[in-house]
């Protein structure tokens, strides 16, 4: 009974340690690896390598295949760029198992230490993110330890000895192998204790391999699971990542069904008869046999996905989010990413709208005057539906610098659903010229679609600014807003001289001044959209606390 707690703690100590490093690098490093891994994918080699490197650091291939599935749902990424790194991520998942056959344990508990005095007496985010990458690092070697004394100890009860003999089955093993690894979520974790098993001379080397190709199976599920809500091309990539493995188990074991004894002396040559190495091996080596195959074959299974998943999105009646799952946040590391091209949509209706209703206001169309209504309508539902995924990710463990964007991008949202709601304001005042038969002056008329001209062209900079986080645009921008608060100035002071000389009445007067006082808001919810990127307040300069 001892044998098998310690077994269990061992277990759920390096469960721990994988997860609590895997998440610690994620938060550390993973804004900065998500913009390079955007960029990394017109070159299908590039791709490769890059995903493997990226999976290698970040110590898990579900992240990065997840990531990547929601890169191609939001369209960042192509289907056809997806590829590569999809490629590489189940190379770079090997790592683990490769440290793992290195005998770190010894050294384990001062990892341990170094990783909780970073954590306890680091001040800054990123030291104490570091601190929890060295703790997970220490706590992965501590139970790698714990398991390998009990696994020894299993020796003696020769029960368990013939269950693990007579996994000698090819197909049991693959599907032992992808079973695990589904529960688990993770390959390295199903591939690690495999590692550690066979080195303690409890399972077959032979029979590892077969197990091998089952969790590289198994390591498709967090990407099926995160593209289910998906758009077509998401659920395609999560597709292309089921048929590497599946297409690469079918070959590969076919060919050790053929070769098992020869693929056995050369791995065993390779790895100098470390046993646990050689498991360690053959999962590399798989993978990279598996990439060399398929990648001049990425067109083909990109077709193949497109037969078997046909047709395009059909957008469904009523209101929803286009680039959030519906059930699922598909991955912290792409959640504000998502965030944003919802944000960015959202905007873009709210700009929309408030062109149409100043077209409405001055053609007095009702069928505009209604789709503003209506537009005013979904802009509300994404407004809400945002703000309640803002608040469900800000409990996640995000990487630094999406957590202390979660703030900014609240305030975001509450400026477009303002901009949103004057251009409702600008539909009720088309409605109302149109029931009380009101006129504007050609002066003043003039006066009102040259200060939203000018609001319309800030509004674009300010989105640019915020969705590519590319300052270029600050200084039109400050230019833009002194004008258009100049420009309120001049046009009431205008109107106040035209009142004085009777030619136009109260009520238009009303509405003038009204509409030239919600244009000069709208250009500074603009304004606020643009400094978000520098955290800055726009009136002062200063950086918000």
């Amino acid at each position: 009974m001892e044998l098998i707690l310690t077994l269990l703690g061992g277990l759920g100590l390096f469960l721990f340690g994988m997860n609590f490093m895997s998440q610690g690098l994620q938060k550390a490093a993973g804004a900065r690896l998500r913009t390079i891994l955007e960029a990394m994918t017109k070159n299908k080699i590039i791709a490769v390598l890059f995903g493997a490197l990226f999976t290698a650091i970040i110590q898990s291939s579900g992240a990065t295949t997840v990531m990547v599935v929601s890169f191609v749902n939001t369209g960042i990424m192509t289907l056809a760029q997806s590829v590569g790194i999809i490629f590489g991520a189940n190379i770079g998942t090997t790592i683990t198992s490769q440290l793992v056959a290195f005998n770190l344990t010894g050294i384990a508990p001062f990892i341990l230490f170094v990783g909780a005095v970073f954590m306890m007496f680091g001040k800054r985010p990123m030291v104490k993110k570091v601190g929890e990458v060295i703790l997970g690092f220490g706590a992965l070697f501590m139970g790698i330890s714990m398991m390998k004394d009990s696994m020894s100890g299993l020796r003696e009860y020769q029960n368990v000895l013939n269950v693990l003999g007579s996994l000698d089955n090819p197909f049991f093993g693959i599907l032992l192998g992808t079973l695990i690894t589904v529960i688990v979520q993770s390959s390295s974790v199903t591939v690690s204790i495999l590692l550690l098993m066979a080195s303690q001379g409890l399972v077959d080397l032979s029979v590892c391999f077969y197990v091998v190709l089952g969790c590289n199976i198994g390591s498709c599920t967090p990407a099926v699971l995160a593209s289910l809500d998906a758009k077509k091309d998401a659920k395609r990539a999560a597709l292309i990542h089921v048929m590497f493995n599946v297409f690469g188990m079918v070959i590969i074991g076919i060919l050790l069904a053929f070769g098992m004894s020869y693929f056995e002396r050369f791995i065993l040559h390779i790895s100098g008869a470390d046993v646990g190495r050689c498991v360690a091996n053959a999962d590399s080596l798989f993978k990279i046999f598996q990439t060399i195959m398929f990648l001049p074959l990425s067109a083909q299974f990109v077709a193949l996905t497109k037969k078997l998943i046909p047709g395009e999105d059909v957008q469904s009646e009523g209101y929803q989010l286009l680039y959030i799952g519906k059930q699922n946040i598909f991955s912290p590391s792409t959640a504000v990413v998502e965030t944003t091209q919802e944000i960015e949509r959202m905007a873009t209706l709210a700009s929309g709208n408030l062109q149409l209703s100043m077209e409405a206001f001055f053609d007095g169309d009702e069928k505009k005057i209604s789709r503003v209504y209506e537009t005013e309508k979904q802009i509300d539902f994404l407004s809400h539906k945002l703000t309640d995924y803002l608040v469900k990710i800000n409990q996640l463990q995000l990487p630094v610098v999406d957590a202390n964007r979660i703030g900014v991008l609240f305030h975001v949202v509450s400026d477009i659903e303002r901009i949103g709601d004057h251009a409702e304001n600008f539909a009720d005042f088309a409605v109302k010229c149109r029931e009380e038969n009101l006129d504007f002056t050609k002066k003043g008329a003039k006066e009102i679609q040259e200060m939203h001209h000018k609001t319309m062209v800030i509004l674009e900079k300010a989105m640019e600014m915020f969705v590519t986080l590319d300052e270029k645009n600050l200084p039109d921008i400050l230019a833009l807003e002194n004008d258009i608060d100049h420009m309120e100035r001049e046009l009431h002071q205008n109107h106040v001289k035209r009142m004085a000389k009777g030619k136009c009445s109260p009520m238009s007067g009303i509405i003038f001044t009204d509409m030239v006082t919600g244009l000069e808001r709208v250009a500074d919810h603009a304004t606020n959209i643009a400094f978000s990127i520098l955290d800055k307040d726009p009136e002062e300069g200063n950086v918000l606390g």
